[in-house]
């Protein structure tokens, strides 16, 4: 069966089978309200302790969402099967009770488990199967005096972004009015991924520490930096000192170094048994450690992109390729360290972007960190700030001492990651025609509608529903992660056989669509991303999709992946499947008058 994810910058889903993983963003976005010390955490005790759903409950869900996409046969089946699990006395007792017990211990039952089977314990290359890439709007400038001003000012403000989190002065997250968990604002920043043979790890170090870092990674070339972004009495860095440190970092690197940054792109068990070898040494072991302390990193790409001879591809689609997996190992993969939380990526023709590593959390911090670094990044000139008379650390180069079996491994790492790269198809593209405000001018919920779109694209190449996976917010509860949302139901399988069916009267199937969209309002809620970001990830199945979108006022966002081993899918053909669907939803709607809210 087919597979889908789709994620909604930023808000997570996942399977369709297409799988479908939207990511969530922030509810009270940075700037709407003052930001007051010890804010941060006002409303994090009145926060519940994530329940355990009822046994009968999970179990009716369970064969709810089964039901649009399995055959009567398999689905009578299961229903047999589930039916026995739920008896009185039963197996499903039984782990109901152990759950139970668990969360009688602890404040979220669910976190630690998220945490090591989704990620941890997931042993495939996180590039492309897990780490997500957000291509921002392309800058203006060109060339690398350009490229360090930028990077100088994004630097800058992500930087005052973390004294927001370090101060505890960001205001609280809301959703449908209620108080979110900010406990994953403490994890974006200073925090990495550890490889292990068999298992990850991961490493935070909090900022109120007496020994919080006070330096960034910059890469370039292929060589990383240990850049100090503060001066010895914690006040960051004056912007000219940042460019003036960069362009020391530039002119240090004229040639590329051996890439064993690669590695972390690599199968965890093979970059694990390397890491674990490396780490004996003293030197590595130093490296290793300044790259896991570091507070983000900021990836200087150099320029592969030409308008006058790439023919094959647009920018759009290069700054996709470059997000989500470096663009190949002849590009700017070597360029990157796949395990670090944030990857800043800032290139000379003017494309920006980001790559996440996801396990410490999920997409609204990471989107109004974004959010604020961006605006700061616009709304900052270099010459702002004077340098002061400060004392501060040079730019130091990490340094590796890698053994010819590394050097191999190195070889082959770069030949893998660039399998990988031309394995994945990428359609990057705006839906011009409308965007968020056509669905809110019916009073339609603007993530129902794209949601909807999503399947009705689907069962117009496939002729059937699939189990389609988004992701909703746990964070109302302590230290919540995600829940999943199917989106593919009973009435959203009605609808697009309905939409299908040239007998029926757009007045039907609006009515359908209606039902359709509050059946899915019953279980989600979710906000984009200000800025006109585009955000993308590989597929989580080999016959999958994955489908990212961000709605904005008059247009529409969207990053659709597949794989091309998998004869059954086409991302090119889904995306033009997906624009057509939208516009036939808009004109059954152009034939009805506004209703009820949904």
């Amino acid at each position: 069966m087919l597979s889908v994810v789709t994620r909604h910058f930023m808000r997570q889903s996942a399977n369709i089978s297409p799988i479908m993983k939207a990511a969530e963003k922030t509810a009270a976005m940075l700037g709407r309200r003052q930001a007051q010390p010890g804010r941060m955490f006002a409303q994090q005790n009145s926060l519940a302790n994530l329940p355990v759903p009822p046994l009968q409950q999970t179990l009716y869900k369970y064969l709810l969402a089964l039901k649009p996409i399995l055959s009567t046969e398999d689905y009578e089946a299961t229903q047999a099967i589930v039916s026995e699990f739920g008896k009185p006395g039963g197996y499903g007792e039984k782990l109901q009770m152990g759950l139970i017990l668990r969360s009688q211990k602890m404040e979220n039952w669910l976190s630690d488990w998220w945490l090591d089977k989704a990620y941890l314990e997931f042993r495939s290359p996180v590039v492309m199967h897990v780490s997500p890439g957000v291509v921002f709007p392309r800058e203006n400038y060109r060339g690398v005096e350009g490229q360090l001003d930028f990077a100088s000012r994004l630097i800058a403000g992500v930087v005052d972004f973390k004294q927001l989190i370090d101060s505890n002065s960001l205001p609280v997250d809301y959703m449908s009015g209620q108080p979110l968990c900010m406990d994953q604002y403490y994890k974006i920043l200073s925090s990495c991924r550890v490889p292990g043979v068999k298992k990850d790890s991961v490493v935070l170090y909090p900022p109120n520490k007496p020994d919080a870092p006070r330096h960034i990674i910059v890469a370039y070339n292929n060589h990383l930096f240990s850049l100090d972004v503060y001066d010895s009495n914690r006040k960051p860095l004056p912007l000219t000192e940042l460019h003036s440190q960069l362009k020391r970092i530039v002119a240090e690197s004229p040639f590329p170094a051996i890439p064993l940054n690669i590695l972390t792109s690599e199968h965890r068990n093979v970059w694990g048994k390397i890491y674990k070898k490396m780490s004996k040494d003293k030197i590595n072991r130093a490296s290793f450690e300044e790259i896991k302390r570091s507070i983000f990193m900021v990836c200087l790409d150099k320029p592969v992109y030409s308008e006058e001879t790439d023919h094959i591809e647009n920018f759009a689609h290069h700054c996709a390729k470059q997000a989500l997996y470096g663009g190949g190992s002849t590009a700017n993969s070597c360029n990157r360290w796949f395990d670090k939380t944030l990857q800043f990526i800032v290139g000379a023709d003017g494309d920006i972007g980001l790559q996440y590593e996801h396990c410490t959390a999920e997409g609204p911090p990471i989107t109004a960190l974004i959010d604020h670094s961006l605006h700061y990044a616009h709304n900052t000139p270099l010459d702002s700030r004077q340098t002061l008379s400060i004392e501060r650390s040079a730019p130091k180069r990490l340094e590796f001492n890698l053994d010819r079996a590394t050097l191999e491994v190195i070889d082959d790492a770069k030949c893998n990651i660039d399998s990988l790269g031309n394995d994945v198809q990428i359609c990057c593209f705006s839906f011009e025609p409308f965007g968020k405000d056509l669905p809110k001018s019916q009073r339609i919920s603007p993530d129902a509608f794209i949601q909807l779109a999503i399947q009705l694209a689907f069962f117009k190449i496939y002729g059937h529903s699939t189990a389609t996976y988004e992701s909703a917010s746990l964070r109302k509860y302590k230290f919540g992660r995600t829940d999943t949302i199917r989106s593919a139901t009973i009435e959203s399988d009605s609808f697009v056989r309905i939409m299908m069916d040239q007998t029926k009267k757009p007045s039907e199937k609006a009515h359908q669509m209606r039902k359709a969209i509050q059946a899915h309002r019953e279980n989600t809620n979710a906000v984009p991303a200000k800025h006109d970001v585009t955000m993308l990830f590989g597929p989580v199945v080999p016959d999958g999709y994955g489908i990212c979108y961000n709605p904005q006022e008059d247009h529409i966002n969207f990053g659709v992946t597949a794989f091309n081993t998998a004869r059954e899918t086409d991302s090119q053909k889904f995306g033009q499947k997906l624009a057509e669907s939208l516009l036939d939803m808009q004109y059954v709607l152009s034939k009805v008058p506004p209703q009820a809210k949904l």
